[in-house]
């Protein structure tokens, strides 16, 4: 009698992804949707979201090519004409590491700044990693 592996099979008691699955890389990509980092011609720019968290809760810390955000926010409610009392609070952190760090401007300060939930950091390219438009000439034969 030969050996067969055994493989349980759960799909009837637990309706599980399969994370190793190529068809499923896609779960991977929607679980990491607080986080945008993307390269424009003139800057890299990191979008992170931090829903309530006022801009001096940010912590932004730029070390050794990776990028460190941290967001607090804390809420407390205390009903005056009830007896009711409510404290909340969330945290965000967020590490990446910067693609193409080498193409950062050393001697340009990156700029942070928090609009409607959402952090951005942009980080100035250097010149000489910029694109260039190269003139075409055309060859005249003898």
């Amino acid at each position: 009698m030969p050996i067969v592996r055994w493989t349980p099979k759960l799909g009837n008691l637990i309706d599980l992804p399969d994370f190793f699955g190529d068809d499923d890389l896609s779960l991977a990509t929607r679980a990491n949707n607080n986080l945008d980092v993307y390269e424009t011609d003139d800057e890299i720019v990191i979008k992170a979201n931090v829903a309530g968290a006022p801009a001096d809760k940010v912590d932004v810390v730029f070390e050794r090519g990776v990028l460190w955000i941290k967001a607090e926010k804390e809420e407390e409610t205390n009903g005056k004409d009830k007896q009711h009392y409510a404290k909340s609070s969330w945290s965000y952190s967020y590490r990446v590491a910067l693609p193409n760090v080498s193409l950062v401007d050393q001697n340009s300060e990156p700029e942070a700044e928090v609009e409607n939930g959402v952090v951005t950091i942009r980080f100035k390219k250097t010149e000489a990693s910029k694109p260039k438009k190269l003139t075409v000439k055309e060859k005249k034969s003898k």
